[in-house]
């Protein structure tokens, strides 16, 4: 296991800082999120640095770089907060179900207005079967009586 010096701890925390910085300013690598795998590879040191360690003894100590993940997630949390959305991504998905719900809405409207001329549809049709009934019937009752004369037609 290879010992840090303080100038390659020093090195790491400013390079650590560095790409926090610029994750939190919404400058993600592509394929990037808002996350320690993220930050780490952004930094160019392991993960491993971020996450709390124990020692032979059972005993748990922290991770060497474990201070900045946590100062990371308070600050991301801090902006979740305030509404500002840092990874992209989260934005595009809060997008898509806004927008999802929407068009949930119009179809079920959609949906409403068809159901509403298909019975309008029915309704009239079977309106104009009765009628074309009843003048069927009063044509067969003039035909029958024999006492209406029909007029010349015009010139």
């Amino acid at each position: 296991m290879v010992r840090l010096t303080d100038s390659d701890k020093a090195r790491n925390e400013a390079a650590i800082r560095s790409a926090m910085d610029q994750i939190l300013s919404g400058n993600l690598p592509p394929g990037g999120k808002a996350d320690l795998k993220t930050l780490a590879a952004l930094a160019g040191v392991t993960r491993t640095g971020f996450y709390p360690k124990k020692n032979r003894d059972g005993a748990s100590r922290p991770g060497t770089y474990q201070h900045l993940a946590e100062e990371f997630e308070r600050r991301i949390k801090r902006l979740q907060d305030t509404g500002e959305i840092v990874d992209p991504r989260v934005a595009q998905i809060e997008r898509l179900k806004s927008q999802n719900a929407e068009l949930k809405l119009r179809i079920a409207k959609r949906d409403k207005e068809n159901a509403e001329l298909t019975a309008f549809q029915t309704l009239a049709i079977s309106r104009l079967a009765a009628q074309h009934a009843e003048i069927e019937r009063l044509r067969q009752q003039i035909t029958q009586v024999g006492n209406v004369r029909s007029l010349p037609a015009r010139a």
